[in-house]
Protein backbone atom coordinates (compact mmCIF):
# COMPACT_ATOMS: atom_id res chain seq x y z
CA UNK A 1 0.00 0.00 0.00
CA UNK A 2 1.05 3.71 -1.18
CA UNK A 3 2.52 5.32 2.07
CA UNK A 4 -0.13 8.50 1.36
CA UNK A 5 -2.81 5.72 0.89
CA UNK A 6 -1.57 4.20 4.27
CA UNK A 7 -1.71 7.42 6.19
CA UNK A 8 -5.23 8.11 5.29
CA UNK A 9 -6.25 5.06 6.56
CA UNK A 10 -4.56 4.96 9.80
CA UNK A 11 -6.06 8.00 10.26
CA UNK A 12 -9.42 6.79 9.54
CA UNK A 13 -9.08 4.16 11.99
CA UNK A 14 -7.99 6.98 14.83
CA UNK A 15 -10.65 9.00 13.98
CA UNK A 16 -13.25 6.06 14.31
CA UNK A 17 -11.71 4.69 17.32
CA UNK A 18 -11.94 8.43 18.95
CA UNK A 19 -15.83 8.56 18.23
CA UNK A 20 -16.42 4.85 19.91
CA UNK A 21 -14.38 5.99 22.97
CA UNK A 22 -16.38 9.61 23.16
CA UNK A 23 -19.31 7.73 22.46
CA UNK A 24 -18.72 5.84 25.66
CA UNK A 25 -18.16 8.83 27.40
CA UNK A 26 -14.51 9.05 27.22
CA UNK A 27 -12.47 11.88 25.34
CA UNK A 28 -9.33 10.74 24.30
CA UNK A 29 -6.64 12.83 22.00
CA UNK A 30 -5.33 11.31 18.58
CA UNK A 31 -1.84 11.14 20.34
CA UNK A 32 -3.15 8.98 22.66
CA UNK A 33 -4.81 6.56 19.85
CA UNK A 34 -2.66 6.33 17.59
CA UNK A 35 -0.14 5.13 20.69
CA UNK A 36 -2.90 2.89 21.55
CA UNK A 37 -2.65 1.50 17.65
CA UNK A 38 0.76 0.92 17.67
CA UNK A 39 0.76 -1.06 20.78
CA UNK A 40 -2.45 -3.25 19.51
CA UNK A 41 -0.57 -3.72 16.30
CA UNK A 42 2.64 -4.29 17.69
CA UNK A 43 1.58 -6.99 20.60
CA UNK A 44 2.24 -10.49 18.93
CA UNK A 45 -0.64 -11.85 20.63
CA UNK A 46 -3.18 -9.82 18.85
CA UNK A 47 -2.30 -11.55 15.65
CA UNK A 48 -1.29 -8.43 13.10
CA UNK A 49 1.12 -9.42 10.19
CA UNK A 50 2.83 -5.85 9.84
CA UNK A 51 4.06 -7.34 5.95
CA UNK A 52 0.77 -6.88 4.73
CA UNK A 53 -2.30 -4.57 3.59
CA UNK A 54 -4.90 -4.59 6.32
CA UNK A 55 -8.40 -6.04 5.28
CA UNK A 56 -11.84 -4.40 6.41
CA UNK A 57 -11.94 -7.50 9.28
CA UNK A 58 -8.16 -6.36 10.62
CA UNK A 59 -9.48 -2.75 10.36
CA UNK A 60 -12.77 -3.90 12.88
CA UNK A 61 -10.68 -6.14 15.13
CA UNK A 62 -7.89 -3.31 15.26
CA UNK A 63 -10.89 -0.76 16.48
CA UNK A 64 -12.65 -3.20 18.73
CA UNK A 65 -9.28 -3.78 20.87
CA UNK A 66 -8.05 -0.20 21.11
CA UNK A 67 -11.50 0.69 22.32
CA UNK A 68 -11.62 -2.10 24.79
CA UNK A 69 -8.23 -0.91 25.77
CA UNK A 70 -9.26 2.74 25.52
CA UNK A 71 -12.03 2.43 27.98
CA UNK A 72 -10.20 -0.35 30.65
CA UNK A 73 -10.01 2.44 33.44
CA UNK A 74 -8.45 -0.12 35.28
CA UNK A 75 -5.64 -1.42 33.95
CA UNK A 76 -1.74 0.25 35.36
CA UNK A 77 -1.12 -0.09 31.52
CA UNK A 78 -3.42 2.18 29.99
CA UNK A 79 -2.64 4.62 32.74
CA UNK A 80 1.25 4.46 32.18
CA UNK A 81 0.79 5.10 28.54
CA UNK A 82 -1.42 7.99 29.32
CA UNK A 83 0.97 9.59 31.88
CA UNK A 84 3.77 9.09 28.51
CA UNK A 85 1.78 11.06 25.98
CA UNK A 86 0.97 13.67 28.56
CA UNK A 87 4.25 14.13 29.76
CA UNK A 88 5.80 13.81 26.19
CA UNK A 89 3.04 15.83 24.94
CA UNK A 90 3.57 18.78 27.84
CA UNK A 91 7.59 18.53 29.00
CA UNK A 92 10.17 20.08 26.98
CA UNK A 93 13.99 20.53 27.92
CA UNK A 94 14.67 23.68 29.68
CA UNK A 95 16.26 25.69 26.42
CA UNK A 96 13.30 24.58 24.57
CA UNK A 97 10.77 26.17 27.02
CA UNK A 98 12.72 29.33 27.67
CA UNK A 99 13.18 29.59 23.70
CA UNK A 100 9.79 29.21 23.34
CA UNK A 101 8.59 31.25 26.25
CA UNK A 102 10.90 34.16 24.95
CA UNK A 103 8.99 33.48 21.17
CA UNK A 104 5.27 33.47 22.63
CA UNK A 105 6.03 37.05 24.87
CA UNK A 106 7.72 38.32 20.99
CA UNK A 107 4.57 37.34 19.27
CA UNK A 108 2.05 38.98 22.46
CA UNK A 109 4.22 42.21 21.41
CA UNK A 110 3.67 42.33 18.13
CA UNK A 111 0.58 44.47 17.77
CA UNK A 112 1.71 46.93 19.99
CA UNK A 113 5.48 47.23 18.64
CA UNK A 114 3.40 47.68 14.94
CA UNK A 115 1.00 50.33 16.49
CA UNK A 116 4.33 52.72 17.49
CA UNK A 117 7.03 51.58 14.30
CA UNK A 118 4.39 52.22 11.47
CA UNK A 119 2.95 55.48 13.32
CA UNK A 120 3.10 58.69 11.20
CA UNK A 121 2.52 61.07 14.30
CA UNK A 122 2.70 64.85 13.28
CA UNK A 123 0.12 66.43 15.60
CA UNK A 124 1.18 67.66 19.42
CA UNK A 125 -2.10 65.79 20.28
CA UNK A 126 -0.78 62.36 18.54
CA UNK A 127 3.00 62.51 19.67
CA UNK A 128 1.64 62.55 22.98
CA UNK A 129 -0.26 59.40 22.56
CA UNK A 130 2.61 57.67 20.79
CA UNK A 131 4.78 58.48 23.75
CA UNK A 132 1.83 56.82 26.34
CA UNK A 133 2.53 53.94 23.67
CA UNK A 134 5.81 53.86 24.47
CA UNK A 135 5.47 53.66 27.73
CA UNK A 136 2.70 50.91 27.63
CA UNK A 137 5.66 48.63 25.35
CA UNK A 138 8.06 49.13 28.21
CA UNK A 139 5.86 47.75 30.40
CA UNK A 140 4.47 44.90 28.73
CA UNK A 141 7.85 43.53 27.84
CA UNK A 142 9.51 44.40 30.66
CA UNK A 143 6.59 42.29 32.92
CA UNK A 144 7.35 44.89 35.46
CA UNK A 145 3.52 46.36 36.11
CA UNK A 146 0.44 46.47 35.22
CA UNK A 147 0.21 49.37 32.20
CA UNK A 148 -2.90 50.45 33.66
CA UNK A 149 -1.92 50.86 37.13
CA UNK A 150 -1.69 54.82 37.02
CA UNK A 151 1.23 54.89 39.85
CA UNK A 152 2.99 52.73 38.08
CA UNK A 153 2.71 54.67 34.45
CA UNK A 154 3.80 57.51 36.21
CA UNK A 155 6.96 55.67 37.39
CA UNK A 156 7.85 54.65 34.28
CA UNK A 157 7.02 57.51 32.47
CA UNK A 158 9.57 59.19 34.42
CA UNK A 159 11.90 57.05 34.20
CA UNK A 160 11.90 56.95 30.50
CA UNK A 161 11.85 60.77 30.11
CA UNK A 162 14.75 60.72 31.61
CA UNK A 163 16.74 58.72 28.86
CA UNK A 164 14.04 59.35 26.01
CA UNK A 165 12.55 63.10 26.45
CA UNK A 166 9.31 63.93 24.20
CA UNK A 167 12.16 66.05 21.82
CA UNK A 168 13.17 62.88 20.72
CA UNK A 169 10.35 61.59 19.24
CA UNK A 170 11.05 63.44 16.00
CA UNK A 171 14.24 61.61 15.41
CA UNK A 172 12.53 58.48 16.27
CA UNK A 173 9.99 58.73 13.81
CA UNK A 174 12.58 58.60 10.91
CA UNK A 175 14.34 56.04 11.65
CA UNK A 176 13.54 52.48 9.93
CA UNK A 177 11.10 50.48 11.35
CA UNK A 178 14.35 47.79 12.50
CA UNK A 179 16.02 50.36 14.01
CA UNK A 180 12.83 51.58 16.18
CA UNK A 181 12.56 47.92 17.11
CA UNK A 182 15.70 47.70 18.57
CA UNK A 183 15.46 51.39 20.23
CA UNK A 184 12.31 50.33 21.93
CA UNK A 185 14.07 47.36 22.99
CA UNK A 186 16.99 48.95 24.24
CA UNK A 187 14.98 51.50 26.01
CA UNK A 188 13.15 49.14 27.94
CA UNK A 189 16.11 47.93 29.55
CA UNK A 190 17.53 50.72 30.17
CA UNK A 191 14.21 52.09 31.62
CA UNK A 192 13.97 48.54 33.74
CA UNK A 193 17.80 48.81 35.21
CA UNK A 194 16.69 52.54 36.70
CA UNK A 195 13.39 51.43 37.99
CA UNK A 196 15.26 48.65 39.61
CA UNK A 197 17.94 50.36 40.76
CA UNK A 198 15.49 52.90 42.37
CA UNK A 199 13.39 49.65 43.83
CA UNK A 200 17.06 48.71 45.58
CA UNK A 201 17.53 52.47 47.12
CA UNK A 202 14.01 52.58 48.28
CA UNK A 203 12.74 55.36 45.91
CA UNK A 204 10.04 53.21 43.93
CA UNK A 205 9.60 50.01 41.83
CA UNK A 206 6.09 50.22 41.99
CA UNK A 207 4.08 46.79 40.99
CA UNK A 208 7.81 44.84 40.67
CA UNK A 209 7.11 41.85 42.75
CA UNK A 210 10.68 40.69 44.69
CA UNK A 211 11.40 37.44 42.60
CA UNK A 212 14.71 36.60 43.93
CA UNK A 213 12.23 36.51 47.71
CA UNK A 214 10.13 34.41 45.61
CA UNK A 215 11.86 32.18 44.26
CA UNK A 216 14.12 31.31 47.32
CA UNK A 217 10.63 29.62 49.16
CA UNK A 218 9.16 28.16 46.14
CA UNK A 219 12.12 26.17 44.88
CA UNK A 220 12.39 24.44 48.04
CA UNK A 221 8.88 24.07 49.16
CA UNK A 222 8.70 22.33 44.96
CA UNK A 223 11.50 20.45 45.61
CA UNK A 224 10.28 18.99 49.22
CA UNK A 225 7.16 18.32 47.54
CA UNK A 226 8.42 16.11 44.34
CA UNK A 227 11.09 14.39 47.61
CA UNK A 228 8.00 13.27 49.81
CA UNK A 229 6.24 12.14 46.11
CA UNK A 230 9.34 10.53 45.43
CA UNK A 231 9.38 8.61 48.64
CA UNK A 232 6.20 7.13 48.21
CA UNK A 233 6.92 6.29 44.57
CA UNK A 234 10.07 4.39 45.27
CA UNK A 235 8.36 2.60 48.54
CA UNK A 236 5.60 1.36 46.56
CA UNK A 237 8.79 0.02 43.53
CA UNK A 238 10.41 -1.98 45.96
CA UNK A 239 7.30 -3.31 47.67
CA UNK A 240 6.39 -4.40 43.94
CA UNK A 241 9.83 -5.71 42.83
CA UNK A 242 10.18 -7.83 45.96
CA UNK A 243 6.47 -9.58 45.28
CA UNK A 244 7.84 -9.76 41.57
CA UNK A 245 10.99 -11.54 42.92
CA UNK A 246 9.04 -14.18 44.88
CA UNK A 247 6.82 -14.98 42.01
CA UNK A 248 9.68 -15.88 39.71
CA UNK A 249 10.95 -18.30 42.22
CA UNK A 250 7.55 -19.85 42.73
CA UNK A 251 6.10 -19.95 39.33
CA UNK A 252 2.92 -21.35 41.10
CA UNK A 253 2.33 -17.97 42.29
CA UNK A 254 2.74 -16.23 39.06
CA UNK A 255 -1.37 -17.72 37.93
CA UNK A 256 -2.46 -16.59 41.33
CA UNK A 257 -1.32 -13.05 40.92
CA UNK A 258 -2.33 -12.41 37.39
CA UNK A 259 -5.60 -10.70 38.02
CA UNK A 260 -3.20 -8.09 40.04
CA UNK A 261 -0.91 -7.14 37.24
CA UNK A 262 1.92 -6.53 39.50
CA UNK A 263 3.74 -6.45 36.41
CA UNK A 264 2.00 -3.61 35.02
CA UNK A 265 1.63 -1.51 38.31
CA UNK A 266 5.74 -1.65 38.61
CA UNK A 267 6.30 -0.19 35.43
CA UNK A 268 3.26 2.53 35.74
CA UNK A 269 5.18 3.61 39.36
CA UNK A 270 8.88 3.01 37.87
CA UNK A 271 7.57 5.45 34.94
CA UNK A 272 6.40 7.93 37.34
CA UNK A 273 9.42 8.02 39.14
CA UNK A 274 11.54 8.41 36.10
CA UNK A 275 9.42 11.38 35.14
CA UNK A 276 9.96 13.07 38.96
CA UNK A 277 13.39 12.23 38.18
CA UNK A 278 13.82 14.69 35.49
CA UNK A 279 11.78 17.16 36.96
CA UNK A 280 13.50 17.24 40.03
CA UNK A 281 16.96 17.66 38.07
CA UNK A 282 15.21 20.64 36.14
CA UNK A 283 14.68 22.28 39.53
CA UNK A 284 17.65 21.70 40.85
CA UNK A 285 19.15 23.27 37.99
CA UNK A 286 16.92 26.04 38.30
CA UNK A 287 17.91 26.64 41.92
CA UNK A 288 21.55 26.55 40.56
CA UNK A 289 20.83 29.16 38.03
CA UNK A 290 19.22 31.40 40.81
CA UNK A 291 21.97 31.30 43.22
CA UNK A 292 24.18 32.61 40.86
CA UNK A 293 21.80 35.12 39.48
CA UNK A 294 21.35 36.32 43.26
CA UNK A 295 24.84 36.89 43.63
CA UNK A 296 25.18 38.36 40.29
CA UNK A 297 22.21 41.34 41.23
CA UNK A 298 24.04 42.26 44.60
CA UNK A 299 27.26 42.39 42.37
CA UNK A 300 24.81 44.94 39.99
CA UNK A 301 23.56 47.12 42.34
CA UNK A 302 26.68 47.48 44.57
CA UNK A 303 28.41 48.56 41.12
CA UNK A 304 25.55 51.02 40.44
CA UNK A 305 25.41 52.57 43.87
CA UNK A 306 29.38 53.05 43.33
CA UNK A 307 29.19 54.46 40.04
CA UNK A 308 26.40 56.94 40.46
CA UNK A 309 27.03 57.64 44.24
CA UNK A 310 26.03 61.70 45.13
CA UNK A 311 26.91 62.57 41.52
CA UNK A 312 23.93 64.20 39.65
CA UNK A 313 25.83 63.99 35.69
CA UNK A 314 26.77 60.70 34.64
CA UNK A 315 27.82 59.86 31.05
CA UNK A 316 25.26 57.30 29.74
CA UNK A 317 28.24 55.66 28.10
CA UNK A 318 29.40 54.90 31.36
CA UNK A 319 25.79 53.95 33.71
CA UNK A 320 23.30 52.83 30.40
CA UNK A 321 25.25 49.03 30.24
CA UNK A 322 24.73 48.42 33.80
CA UNK A 323 21.18 49.48 33.64
CA UNK A 324 20.63 47.32 30.49
CA UNK A 325 23.35 44.26 32.46
CA UNK A 326 20.68 44.68 35.52
CA UNK A 327 17.20 44.85 33.07
CA UNK A 328 18.42 40.91 31.81
CA UNK A 329 19.46 39.66 34.88
CA UNK A 330 16.02 40.59 36.22
CA UNK A 331 14.19 38.85 33.22
CA UNK A 332 15.97 35.95 33.88
CA UNK A 333 14.64 36.19 37.51
CA UNK A 334 11.86 36.20 35.86
CA UNK A 335 12.30 33.15 33.30
CA UNK A 336 13.27 30.65 36.24
CA UNK A 337 9.80 32.04 38.13
CA UNK A 338 7.48 30.76 35.38
CA UNK A 339 9.78 27.48 34.75
CA UNK A 340 9.11 26.43 38.60
CA UNK A 341 5.49 26.95 38.01
CA UNK A 342 5.40 25.05 34.67
CA UNK A 343 7.49 22.42 36.61
CA UNK A 344 5.16 22.37 39.75
CA UNK A 345 1.45 22.00 37.36
CA UNK A 346 3.28 19.20 35.66
CA UNK A 347 4.23 17.20 38.81
CA UNK A 348 0.53 18.00 40.28
CA UNK A 349 -0.83 16.52 36.55
CA UNK A 350 1.40 13.24 36.94
CA UNK A 351 -0.59 12.58 39.78
CA UNK A 352 -3.87 11.16 38.48
CA UNK A 353 -2.37 8.75 35.99
CA UNK A 354 -1.29 6.59 39.45
CA UNK A 355 -4.91 5.91 40.05
CA UNK A 356 -5.39 1.90 39.56
CA UNK A 357 -3.00 1.20 42.28
CA UNK A 358 -5.44 2.19 45.14
CA UNK A 359 -7.99 0.09 43.24
CA UNK A 360 -5.46 -3.15 43.26
CA UNK A 361 -3.81 -2.57 46.06
CA UNK A 362 -5.41 -1.37 48.83
CA UNK A 363 -3.33 -2.03 52.06
CA UNK A 364 -5.30 -5.24 53.37
CA UNK A 365 -4.10 -6.70 49.49
CA UNK A 366 -0.89 -5.36 50.28
CA UNK A 367 0.40 -7.05 53.61
CA UNK A 368 -1.02 -10.21 52.21
CA UNK A 369 1.21 -9.52 49.26
CA UNK A 370 4.23 -8.88 51.20
CA UNK A 371 3.95 -11.96 53.74
CA UNK A 372 7.32 -13.87 54.04
CA UNK A 373 8.94 -11.09 51.42
CA UNK A 374 12.54 -8.92 52.23
CA UNK A 375 11.88 -5.62 50.92
CA UNK A 376 15.20 -4.28 49.42
CA UNK A 377 15.44 -0.57 47.92
CA UNK A 378 17.62 -0.35 44.85
CA UNK A 379 20.87 1.14 46.86
CA UNK A 380 20.44 -1.75 49.13
CA UNK A 381 20.46 -3.82 45.90
CA UNK A 382 23.48 -2.55 44.59
CA UNK A 383 25.13 -2.16 47.92
CA UNK A 384 25.04 -6.26 48.25
CA UNK A 385 26.99 -6.67 44.58
CA UNK A 386 29.55 -3.87 44.70
CA UNK A 387 32.29 -5.96 45.35
CA UNK A 388 31.63 -8.44 42.41
CA UNK A 389 33.25 -7.41 39.31
CA UNK A 390 33.87 -8.87 36.06
CA UNK A 391 37.11 -10.43 35.74
CA UNK A 392 38.74 -8.70 31.82
CA UNK A 393 41.02 -12.11 32.04
CA UNK A 394 37.67 -13.71 31.03
CA UNK A 395 36.52 -12.06 27.77
CA UNK A 396 38.67 -11.67 24.97
CA UNK A 397 36.45 -10.03 22.64
CA UNK A 398 33.91 -7.67 24.61
CA UNK A 399 35.24 -4.50 26.03
CA UNK A 400 34.24 -3.86 29.59
CA UNK A 401 34.42 -0.16 30.98
CA UNK A 402 35.06 0.89 34.67
CA UNK A 403 35.37 3.99 36.77
CA UNK A 404 39.11 4.06 37.22
CA UNK A 405 39.59 3.40 34.00
CA UNK A 406 37.16 5.21 31.91
CA UNK A 407 36.75 8.99 31.55
CA UNK A 408 33.31 10.59 32.09
CA UNK A 409 31.89 6.89 32.93
CA UNK A 410 29.18 8.30 34.85
CA UNK A 411 27.93 10.06 31.68
CA UNK A 412 27.61 6.88 29.84
CA UNK A 413 24.07 6.45 28.05
CA UNK A 414 23.27 3.00 29.18
CA UNK A 415 20.58 1.01 27.55
CA UNK A 416 17.12 0.22 29.35
CA UNK A 417 17.53 2.92 30.73
CA UNK A 418 20.16 1.70 33.26
CA UNK A 419 18.02 -1.57 34.49
CA UNK A 420 19.40 -5.07 34.27
CA UNK A 421 18.71 -6.40 30.52
CA UNK A 422 19.40 -9.73 31.26
CA UNK A 423 17.28 -9.85 34.51
CA UNK A 424 13.79 -8.27 32.08
CA UNK A 425 14.86 -10.60 29.52
CA UNK A 426 15.01 -13.88 31.66
CA UNK A 427 12.08 -13.11 34.42
CA UNK A 428 8.85 -12.22 32.38
CA UNK A 429 10.07 -8.38 33.41
CA UNK A 430 11.00 -7.66 35.92
CA UNK A 431 12.95 -4.54 36.41
CA UNK A 432 16.31 -4.52 38.78
CA UNK A 433 18.81 -2.02 38.43
CA UNK A 434 22.12 -2.56 36.83
CA UNK A 435 25.22 -1.98 38.88
CA UNK A 436 27.74 0.03 36.96
CA UNK A 437 30.52 -0.58 39.35
CA UNK A 438 30.01 -4.07 38.86
CA UNK A 439 31.33 -3.26 34.85
CA UNK A 440 29.95 -1.77 32.44
CA UNK A 441 30.11 -4.25 28.65
CA UNK A 442 30.40 -2.28 25.61
CA UNK A 443 28.54 -4.18 22.74
CA UNK A 444 27.86 -2.57 19.24
CA UNK A 445 28.74 1.39 20.73
CA UNK A 446 25.91 0.42 22.78
CA UNK A 447 26.08 0.13 27.21
CA UNK A 448 24.94 -2.19 29.04
CA UNK A 449 24.45 -2.73 33.14
CA UNK A 450 23.93 -5.27 35.26
CA UNK A 451 22.62 -5.94 39.00
CA UNK A 452 25.23 -9.29 39.26
CA UNK A 453 27.94 -10.26 38.01
CA UNK A 454 26.60 -14.11 36.64
CA UNK A 455 23.82 -11.60 35.13
CA UNK A 456 26.49 -9.69 33.21
CA UNK A 457 28.42 -13.03 32.38
CA UNK A 458 25.20 -14.36 31.07
CA UNK A 459 24.21 -12.04 28.80
CA UNK A 460 27.95 -11.31 27.49
CA UNK A 461 27.72 -15.17 26.26
CA UNK A 462 24.65 -13.94 23.39
CA UNK A 463 23.80 -10.33 23.49
CA UNK A 464 22.07 -10.68 20.47
CA UNK A 465 19.55 -13.12 22.28
CA UNK A 466 19.01 -11.39 25.15
CA UNK A 467 18.10 -7.81 23.18
CA UNK A 468 15.86 -9.56 21.06
CA UNK A 469 14.10 -11.04 24.18
CA UNK A 470 13.81 -7.51 25.36
CA UNK A 471 12.19 -6.56 22.39
CA UNK A 472 9.64 -9.22 22.00
CA UNK A 473 8.58 -8.43 25.68
CA UNK A 474 8.34 -4.71 24.80
CA UNK A 475 5.79 -5.84 22.14
CA UNK A 476 3.54 -7.68 24.64
CA UNK A 477 3.90 -4.03 26.99
CA UNK A 478 4.03 -1.15 24.69
CA UNK A 479 4.77 1.49 27.58
CA UNK A 480 8.08 -0.39 27.72
CA UNK A 481 8.77 1.48 24.30
CA UNK A 482 9.32 4.82 26.56
CA UNK A 483 9.93 3.48 29.73
CA UNK A 484 13.15 1.56 28.63
CA UNK A 485 13.78 3.45 25.34
CA UNK A 486 13.54 1.33 22.96
CA UNK A 487 12.25 3.79 19.91
CA UNK A 488 15.03 3.10 17.61
CA UNK A 489 14.65 -0.29 17.54
CA UNK A 490 10.35 -0.20 16.88
CA UNK A 491 11.05 2.69 14.36
CA UNK A 492 10.12 0.28 11.32
CA UNK A 493 7.69 -1.29 12.37
CA UNK A 494 5.00 1.67 13.20
CA UNK A 495 2.67 1.37 10.42
CA UNK A 496 2.27 5.64 9.94
CA UNK A 497 4.67 7.60 11.02
CA UNK A 498 2.07 10.04 13.23
CA UNK A 499 2.10 6.74 15.48
CA UNK A 500 4.94 8.08 16.90
CA UNK A 501 4.43 9.21 20.73
CA UNK A 502 5.71 12.35 19.30
CA UNK A 503 7.61 13.82 16.41
CA UNK A 504 10.31 15.33 18.61
CA UNK A 505 13.36 14.09 20.37
CA UNK A 506 12.88 12.15 23.55
CA UNK A 507 14.09 13.91 26.94
CA UNK A 508 15.18 11.30 29.55
CA UNK A 509 17.95 10.80 32.13
CA UNK A 510 19.45 7.51 33.51
CA UNK A 511 18.68 6.20 37.13
CA UNK A 512 21.25 7.23 39.74
CA UNK A 513 21.30 6.50 43.36
CA UNK A 514 20.76 9.73 44.27
CA UNK A 515 18.11 10.13 42.24
CA UNK A 516 19.26 12.63 40.02
CA UNK A 517 21.39 15.14 42.11
CA UNK A 518 23.76 15.14 39.53
CA UNK A 519 24.56 16.72 36.11
CA UNK A 520 21.78 14.56 33.43
CA UNK A 521 21.89 13.71 30.04
CA UNK A 522 19.60 13.72 27.58
CA UNK A 523 18.88 10.09 25.09
CA UNK A 524 18.29 11.64 21.57
CA UNK A 525 16.61 9.79 19.08
CA UNK A 526 16.72 12.31 16.21
CA UNK A 527 13.58 11.59 13.03
CA UNK A 528 15.28 9.39 10.07
CA UNK A 529 15.73 11.00 6.77
CA UNK A 530 12.80 10.48 4.84
CA UNK A 531 12.66 10.53 1.33
CA UNK A 532 10.18 11.63 -1.69
CA UNK A 533 8.91 10.04 -4.98
CA UNK A 534 8.55 12.63 -7.50
CA UNK A 535 6.89 12.07 -10.73
CA UNK A 536 8.83 12.50 -13.71
CA UNK A 537 7.14 15.44 -16.61
CA UNK A 538 6.75 13.98 -19.83
CA UNK A 539 6.10 16.91 -21.31
CA UNK A 540 8.78 19.52 -23.29
CA UNK A 541 10.32 22.85 -22.24
CA UNK A 542 11.51 25.77 -24.29
CA UNK A 543 14.31 26.92 -23.81
CA UNK A 544 15.18 29.92 -21.19
CA UNK A 545 17.18 32.58 -22.64
CA UNK A 546 20.02 33.34 -20.89
CA UNK A 547 22.08 36.69 -21.92
CA UNK A 548 25.10 37.22 -20.02
CA UNK A 549 26.60 40.73 -20.46
CA UNK A 550 30.68 40.96 -19.52
CA UNK A 551 32.80 43.99 -18.78
CA UNK A 552 29.64 46.15 -17.54
CA UNK A 553 31.59 46.78 -13.51
CA UNK A 554 34.12 48.44 -16.07
CA UNK A 555 37.56 48.31 -15.54
CA UNK A 556 41.03 50.41 -14.98
CA UNK A 557 40.29 52.46 -18.59
CA UNK A 558 37.82 55.04 -18.77
CA UNK A 559 35.85 53.73 -21.19
CA UNK A 560 33.62 50.25 -20.36
CA UNK A 561 34.05 47.63 -23.20
CA UNK A 562 30.53 45.12 -22.67
CA UNK A 563 30.71 41.76 -23.99
CA UNK A 564 27.20 40.36 -24.83
CA UNK A 565 27.69 36.23 -24.41
CA UNK A 566 24.75 33.94 -25.07
CA UNK A 567 24.46 31.37 -22.81
CA UNK A 568 20.90 29.94 -24.21
CA UNK A 569 21.03 26.44 -24.51
CA UNK A 570 20.06 24.88 -27.92
CA UNK A 571 16.85 22.87 -28.47
CA UNK A 572 18.22 19.74 -28.71
CA UNK A 573 19.88 19.64 -25.68
CA UNK A 574 17.04 20.72 -23.09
Amino acid sequence: MPLTQAESVIKNIIREIGQECAAHGEIVSETLVAFMVKAVVLDPSNGFNMDRTLMKSDVQKLVKLCVARLLDNKNPSLDTIKMQVYFDMNYTSREEFLEEHHRVLESRLGSVSREITDNRACAREELESLYRKIVSYVLLRSGLGSPTDIKIVREATAALQSVFPHSELGTFLTLTKKDKERQLKELTMIVSGIRLFNRDCGKGGEGIDDLPAILHEAIPATTQHIDSQLQIAQDQVYCYTAILEKVTKNPLMSKELEPYMLKEALYNVRQYEIFLQIILSDIITCAQEVEIMIKQLGAQLELLKSTVKSRTAIPTSQVFPIFISLASLWTSFQDETVLISVLSSLTSHLEPFLGAHELLFPDRIMQGLLDDVTVKTDVCRIKEHMEDRVRLTDFKKLEWLFPETTANFEKLLIQYRGFCGYTFATTDGLLLPGNPTIGILKYKEKYYTFNTREAAYSFAENPEYYIGLIKEKAKKNAELIQLLELHQQFETLVPYSQANLRQKITHSVQTDLSHMRRENCSQVYPLKDASTQSNREGSTRVPKPQIYIAGLRGGRSKTTHAVKVNLTRAVDET
